[in-house]
């Protein structure tokens, strides 16, 4: 069966509320949410895919876009909270500089989302963090 793609549209507001909170450098007109069907992929729960510089040129464009896919026969399967941690995780590969590039996972992994996770979670219940807490960022 061949992989079959469609647009995400429950991702999109998760990727709009979580960038809100968390990833203001993202330009939500350039990232895309959508879900796959039919992959053959082992482990991959959802993956990020960037635009690269060469592309952007050769098509006009003058900033980064991403696409970031969900895997359906895994993603679809989690909790509500390793979905939200997985999507985080996806847009931690956004460098803020958001011009295609790409952060790796000697960045992105589970500890920084953990911390990525925890801060979403109080700034959503309107818990203010301290300033040490503040600068104790990933990137």
């Amino acid at each position: 069966m061949p992989i079959k793609y469609e647009l995400a549209p429950d991702l999109q507001e998760i990727t709009k509320e979580l960038s809100s909170y968390l990833f203001p450098h993202i330009k939500l007109d350039s990232v895309i949410c959508i879900r796959s069907y039919g992959s053959s992929s082992r482990r991959t729960i959802a993956r990020c895919h960037a635009l690269g510089k060469a592309m952007q040129l050769a098509m006009g464009r003058t900033t980064g876009f991403y696409v970031i896919e969900a895997i359906n026969k895994r993603f679809d399967k989690m909790s509500q909270e390793d979905q939200i941690k997985t999507m985080i995780h996806e847009l931690m590969h956004i460098p803020k500089s958001f011009g295609g590039g790409f952060i790796h996972h000697n960045v992105v992994h589970e500890k920084n989302v953990e911390i990525e996770y925890q801060k979403y979670i109080n700034l959503k219940q309107g818990i203010n963090l301290s300033e040490k807490e503040e600068k104790r960022k990933w990137f």
